[in-house]
């Protein structure tokens, strides 16, 4: 006599099946990491460091369409451009490294 086949689990969004690499992920999610966005100022001086203040301008390089290396503990992952969106400086990801 056979025994009566069980039928498999489904998948859905209310019970996903476990996924043994998303879990290892999951630990890693919340570690902390330093962003930097790299600008050259060729000139810059430890006088312009002292004047900094907020609103001020520094002359730049740059020029518009440029890429900016991005950087994750100091690894290059992406380049990057920036972007006015709602009166704040934000920076798009245009190539991953």
């Amino acid at each position: 006599m056979a025994a009566a086949a069980q039928p498999k689990p489904e998948a859905s969004a209310a019970t996903p099946l476990s996924d043994p690499l998303a879990e290892r992920w999951q630990r890693l999610e919340l570690l902390p990491c330093l962003l930097t966005i790299e600008i050259l100022l060729p000139g810059f001086t430890v006088a312009d460091l002292v004047h900094l203040e907020p609103g001020r301008i520094i002359a730049s390089r740059w020029t518009v369409g440029q890429d900016i290396p991005l950087r994750i503990n100091d690894e290059l992952i992406a380049w990057s451009e920036f972007e006015i969106v709602q009166n704040r400086l934000a920076v798009r990801l245009t190539e991953l490294a």
